[in-house]
């Protein structure tokens, strides 16, 4: 695989094929380039390809032809069905023993099938969605939840390591999508909670600063208050304090907490407040707020007083 194929070069020197180059895979290709690697971009969208050149890439006129040569095959694509047909399209033009990773957030049998697909082909595989949101991705401090086999994995670390600043080995194929969906709903559902909490805070008269000042410090601790506050000032980082503008849009939130009933109901694992999140979200992009940030839930909950 990638390590026999390179021994008598660097990691900077692999040529890595990004297919996807939106709002996270844009960065994550321009973190590549910077990181001494040669990447051939491609994306349906012009504007984006435009950005890729702009950031050092190459462009290629198709994927397929992206992926020739290529050590490494990364996609960054919306969902499975867009990864599969990607995949179909690719895998049989990549070179032996070169290694393909899916960083998408797609349902857990897509991802089983793309693996599949890739060892029929002699292809290693690993899925490897993000945490992290825009920010992460242009900082390269993403999180990559992987799943594959221990050989992909060891090949792909050295790559993900150039974009991210954790990379964690959940198990077996499809393992990264479990693991992504989740740690979303927990995400999902705790911003829920403490955009709650501030909104009765703000009946009570307790002003924002004082409940976060106790929280943070108390058992009400959790990353959606301390890192991602959802009312301006306590934490200047924060989308509260720049109109709620994205950072991780509460479009993708419904997209992760329908992949968690989804995989909920598939398994038979009940998650009472994983639903009642995908619904209360459901209902504020309904409401014109999908490309909202999803700590921008406030407001719905703030609304839901005046019913």
């Amino acid at each position: 695989m990638l390590e026999r194929r390179n021994t008598a070069r660097s990691i900077e020197m692999v040529s890595i094929a990004f297919i996807g180059l939106g709002n996270m895979g844009g960065p994550m290709a321009a973190n590549l380039v910077k990181a001494g690697h040669k990447v051939i971009a491609f994306d349906l969208v012009a504007a984006s390809r435009d950005q890729a050149k702009a950031d050092g890439a190459a462009v290629a006129e198709s994927s397929v032809t992206a992926v020739k040569g290529a050590d490494v095959v990364i996609t960054m694509l919306p969902a499975g069905k867009h990864v599969l047909a990607v995949w179909r399209e690719v895998v049989p033009a990549m070179t032996n023993g070169a290694l393909i990773i899916d960083c998408s957030t797609i349902d857990v049998e897509s991802a089983k099938e793309a693996h599949a697909l890739a060892a029929k082909h002699g292809i290693g595989s690993i899925d490897a969605p993000v945490s992290g949101g825009t920010g992460g991705a242009k900082g390269a401090t993403l999180t990559f939840m992987c799943g594959g086999a221990e050989k992909a994995f060891a090949s792909a670390r050295p790559v993900l390591e150039k974009m991210g600043k954790k990379i964690v080995h959940c198990g077996g194929a499809g393992a990264g999508q479990s693991a992504k969906i989740c740690n979303n709903m927990i995400l999902g559902i705790s911003m829920i909670a403490v955009s709650e909490a501030f909104a009765l805070a703000e009946k009570l008269g307790l002003s924002h600063q004082a409940l976060f000042d106790v929280a943070s410090t108390s058992s009400g601790q959790c990353w959606s208050l301390t890192s991602y506050c959802p009312v301006p000032g306590p934490v200047p980082a924060s989308p509260a304090n720049n109109d709620y503008k994205p950072g991780f849009a509460s479009a993708l939130m419904v997209k992760d907490l329908t992949l968690a009933q989804d995989a909920a109901k598939a398994t038979g694992a009940a998650t009472p407040l994983g639903q009642h999140a995908q619904e209360i979200y459901k209902a504020f992009d309904a409401a014109g707020n999908g490309g909202v940030d999803f700590s921008g839930i406030i407001q719905h909950v703030r609304k839901l007083a005046g019913k």
